[in-house]
């Protein structure tokens, strides 16, 4: 009988043994297992957010892309205009280094006002719609890869032509008396429009040498780069460079003479 006993005492204690030591070993498991687990979770919490930012910045990118497309007017209108005020406050704080308090505004309107009705109208008018009709390889020309642009003659015939318009007809002829014009319409003392056009044919005939050169040595290198590019780039492109000339017209020729605003 005692050895029964001793026996059956021997095996509750082998039972209890082994559940302590299952209970043990599920304790300890559970204690490795949870900080991986957290891990885990705080790793695909932040691999949501970096995914969700990602996904919001390219959402906004293609939404402003996507703008630009079905509504590539509007989008020229509001950068030419943006491009140009922009400019102009860069040339009178940066080079002439005017206070915010001491920007000559009445000045930036010039370049609102021009950047506005001339380089978002008139330019995109001019070197979208007739470009098209006048150069009629331009759109197939741009979309080439640079191997085949050099063996496309005809394509690179409507390219020259381009530069040349751009250099002898647009710039010289349309693009400066426009701007002088606007500048006697903003900072003029005349209400006539005979007079706007009259005093700033003038003063451009007295800067025509020194803008034609500066003109030249900008454009015409930029100008051969921009009709080689493909049509939707090349606006984008033309306001970038455009954003340093416009700098530079505004701070050899934006400011309006003191006589002007006190007759």
């Amino acid at each position: 009988m005692f050895v029964v006993y001793r026996n059956s005492v021997h095996s509750i204690a082998s039972i209890a043994s082994r559940r302590v030591y299952h209970s043990t070993v599920k304790t300890m498991e559970s204690s490795v297992r949870r900080p991986v687990a957290e891990s885990g979770r705080k790793v695909t919490a932040e691999s949501t957010i970096k995914a969700t930012a990602e996904t919001t910045t390219a959402e906004s990118s293609s939404g402003i892309m996507s703008f630009a497309k079905e509504n590539p007017f509007v989008f020229q209108l509001g950068v030419a205009t943006v491009k140009t005020s922009a400019a102009d406050l860069v040339a009178q704080i940066v080079a002439e280094r005017k206070s915010l308090r001491e920007v000559d505004w009445k000045r930036n309107g010039i370049f609102v006002v021009f950047g506005f009705a001339y380089l978002g109208g008139f330019q995109y008018y001019l070197m979208v719609n007739k470009y098209r009709q006048w150069f009629p390889t331009m759109d197939r020309f741009g979309k080439l890869s640079l191997a085949e642009k050099l063996k496309d003659t005809a394509g690179i015939i409507d390219a020259g032509k381009m530069v040349l318009f751009d250099i002898f007809i647009h710039l010289p002829i349309m693009y400066f008396p426009t701007y002088y014009a606007v500048k006697e319409f903003v900072g003029g003392h005349s209400w006539n429009p005979v007079d706007w056009v009259k005093d700033g044919v003038t003063k451009y005939a007295n800067n025509a040498r020194e803008d034609l050169v500066a003109m030249v040595k900008l454009w015409g290198p930029s100008d051969c780069i921009q009709f080689a590019l493909p049509t939707h780039i090349r606006l984008p492109f033309r306001h970038v460079v455009s954003f340093f000339w416009t700098a530079y017209v505004s701070f050899t020729r934006g400011a309006i003479d003191p006589q002007e605003e006190q007759a």
